[in-house]
C-alpha cells in the first residue's frame, strides 16, 4: 500500500530521468563528434597554413565571422571536400587551392555569411586589374574568362555575356562602325569567347573571333578525352538555359560547334594575336603573328591562364618521348610511364594511363603529399595507389631523361627508372607579358598602396 502511495511522487522524477537519458544519448555523442571534428579541422588548418594552401590562388570563399553561426552547412555543401572547416565555432578556409568556384557554400549558408569571389585584387601581382564590368584601364579593352581569375565554364560564359551587354549599352544611339571595323574583336574561342560572340549576335553587334588553335574550345581542347567539364546551370545567349551541370569534353565541344554553325559566328582559326593597340580615334588595331591586321571598336581578351606549358629544364627534356599534354590515354598500352606533377591534370593523366592494359605508371611530385586535387580525383586515385597500379614517388624531382630511362632526385639520392614516356604537368606560363603589352595593368604592393 505504501509503495502504491509513493508511486505518484516518483513519477515526475522518472520522467525527468528518462528525458535526461534521452538528451544525453543524443547530445553527448553529438558533442563528442563536434569536438573531434573541431580538433581535426584545427589540425588541418595548421597543416594547410604550413603548406601555404590556405591562401587564395583564384576564386575563394570569404567568410564574415560576425555573421557566421558555425552551423557547418557550407562545409557539408562543398563538393570538393575540405575547402572549408569549422575552427573555433566559425567556418574557416582550410584548403584554398581546392576551391573551383562552385558557390555551393554560398548558397547553403542560411545567413549570407559567405561570398565566393576574388576578394581584394589590388595586392595580387598575378591578377589583372579591371572594373566591375571587366574593363581594363584602357577604355574599350575588356577581359573575360579564366584570365580574370575565376574558374568554371559557367563563370567564363557569364562574364562574356556581361561584357557584351556593357558594350551594347555604350553603342546605343551611335552610328554604325566604318567599313572594315567590327564592333567587337574577341581574342580566344573558348567558352568566354564563344559566349561573347553569341551575345554580340543577340545584341546586333558585329564581331570577329581570333583563335590561335585550329579548332574551338580554348584550353578545353587540350583536356583528356572524355574529361568531364563542369558547367552548372547557365543562360546562354541565343540558346537558352542549360541545366546540365557536367558535360563530357567532346559533347560540350559539339554543342559549341553547333552554335557557331547555327548562328554563323565569325571565327577565324589559326590566327594568334600578337599585339593590341588603341589608336587616337579610340578604335583598336589587333595584329596577328601572321601579319594580318584587324580593326575594332572594342576588344575582349577571352584567354586562359595556362599559357605555354612550363618545362622542367633538365637534360633530355627535348626528347620526343617527353610531352606536356595527354589527350587520349587509350593510345598508351604496355608502357612504362612517368607522370610529373601534383595537380588535377597530373592525377587525371596518371589515373587514365593506369587503367590501360600493361602500363606501369609512376607519379613524381616534389612535395610530400598531394594537397591541391579535387575530391573526385582524390577518390579515383586512392584505390590505384593502394593496389600499386600507380606508384607514387613524393619529394622527388626529375634530374635527367634518357631514351630508355629517367632519373629522379629523391632527397640526396637518385633513383633510376626504366621509362618509355614522360608526361609533364608542371603548370603553364600565363600570358601576362602579352596582357601587359596590350595595356592591362596588374596588381601588387605598389597598386595596393596607391589605391584609396
Amino acid at each position: 500500500m505504501s509503495s502504491l502511495a509513493s508511486w505518484p511522487l516518483s513519477e515526475p522524477a522518472l520522467i525527468w530521468s528518462a528525458a535526461a537519458a534521452i538528451v544525453a544519448a543524443i547530445v553527448v555523442p553529438y558533442a563528442l563528434r563536434f569536438r573531434a571534428r573541431h580538433r581535426r579541422d584545427h589540425e588541418r588548418k595548421a597543416e594547410a597554413a604550413q603548406l601555404g594552401i590556405d591562401k587564395p590562388m583564384a576564386q575563394f570563399p570569404y567568410v564574415d565571422p560576425a555573421l557566421c553561426l558555425g552551423c557547418g552547412a557550407c562545409v557539408t555543401a562543398c563538393p570538393e571536400g575540405d575547402v572549408l572547416g569549422l575552427v573555433g565555432g566559425t567556418a574557416t578556409v582550410i584548403n584554398g587551392l581546392r576551391c573551383v568556384g562552385h558557390g555551393r557554400c554560398e548558397e547553403a549558408c542560411p545567413v549570407g555569411a559567405i561570398t565566393v569571389g576574388l576578394g581584394d585584387l589590388r595586392s595580387r601581382a598575378d591578377m589583372p586589374q579591371v572594373d566591375e564590368w571587366h574593363e581594363t584601364d584602357t577604355p574599350g579593352l575588356f577581359l573575360a574568362g579564366e584570365v580574370g581569375g575565376l574558374a568554371l565554364v559557367r563563370n567564363a560564359m557569364s562574364q562574356g555575356r556581361r561584357v557584351v551587354d556593357r558594350i551594347a549599352e555604350r553603342r546605343q544611339g551611335q552610328p554604325a562602325a566604318s567599313a572594315g571595323v567590327v564592333d567587337v574583336l574577341i581574342v580566344g574561342a573558348g567558352p568566354a569567347g564563344l559566349a561573347s560572340a553569341l551575345a554580340c549576335t543577340e545584341r546586333g553587334l558585329t564581331h570577329r573571333v581570333l583563335e590561335q588553335e585550329a579548332d574551338l574550345g580554348g584550353s578545353l581542347l587540350h583536356y583528356p578525352r572524355k574529361k568531364m567539364v563542369l558547367l552548372q546551370p547557365i543562360e546562354l545567349p541565343l540558346h537558352g538555359r542549360i541545366d546540365k551541370e557536367e558535360f563530357q569534353k567532346e559533347h560540350f565541344l559539339e554543342l559549341m560547334e553547333g552554335l557557331v554553325a547555327r548562328h554563323s559566328l565569325d571565327v577565324r582559326f589559326s590566327e594568334k594575336a600578337r599585339s593590341v593597340e588603341r589608336r587616337d580615334d579610340g578604335t583598336f588595331e589587333v595584329k596577328t603573328v601572321a601579319g594580318t591586321a584587324h580593326e575594332a571598336r572594342h576588344v575582349i581578351l577571352a584567354l586562359g591562364r595556362r599559357g605555354t606549358p612550363r618545362k622542367l629544364g633538365v637534360p633530355g627534356e627535348e626528347l620526343s618521348k617527353v610531352m606536356y599534354r595527354l589527350i587520349d590515354a587509350e593510345s598508351y598500352k604496355d608502357q612504362k610511364v612517368l607522370v610529373v606533377g601534383g595537380g588535377d591534370s597530373a592525377v587525371e593523366a596518371a589515373v587514365g594511363l593506369a587503367h590501360q592494359p600493361g602500363n606501369e605508371v609512376t607519379l613524381s611530385y616534389r612535395r610530400d603529399k598531394l594537397v591541391r586535387i579535387k575530391k573526385k580525383n582524390e577518390e579515383r586515385l586512392a584505390p590505384l595507389l593502394a593496389s600499386g597500379r600507380i606508384k607514387p614517388v613524393f619529394g622527388s624531382q626529375v634530374a635527367e631523361v634518357t631514351p630508355d630511362r629517367v632519373r629522379l632526385k629523391v632527397g640526396t639520392e637518385v633513383q633510376e627508372l626504366e621509362n618509355d614516356y614522360v608526361f609533364v604537368f608542371a603548370g603553364g606560363e600565363p600570358p601576362f607579358e602579352f596582357l601587359k603589352k596590350c595595356g592591362v595593368r596588374f596588381g601588387g604592393p605598389a597598386a595596393a598602396e596607391a589605391s584609396p
